[in-house]
């Protein structure tokens, strides 16, 4: 087996410039020296896209079902209740 020394490494944390650019200094650093960069990008919340279906599921959840016997009544009450 082959075994490597540990490679020192820097983390080092900036902000993305105009034209999606990012400048790194590091210290550590000689002119022409190779290194590698990794870049993390931060974790975004992603949209929930949600179907047709899983909203009226949802609203049925929310509001129980009623019959149509119960939706006139309620329309005959709020009518008589214009002409009070």
């Amino acid at each position: 087996m082959n075994y490597k020394t540990m490679q020192p490494a820097l983390r080092i944390t900036t902000k993305v410039l105009p034209g999606n650019k990012i400048e790194i200094e590091i210290p550590e650093a000689e002119i022409g020296d190779s290194v590698d960069v990794f870049v993390i990008l931060p974790e975004k919340a992603e949209p929930k896209h949600r179907s047709v279906l899983e909203i009226i599921e949802e609203s049925r959840r929310r509001h129980p079902s009623r019959t149509a016997e119960d939706i006139d009544k309620q329309l005959q009450e709020e009518r008589a209740s214009w002409d009070s």
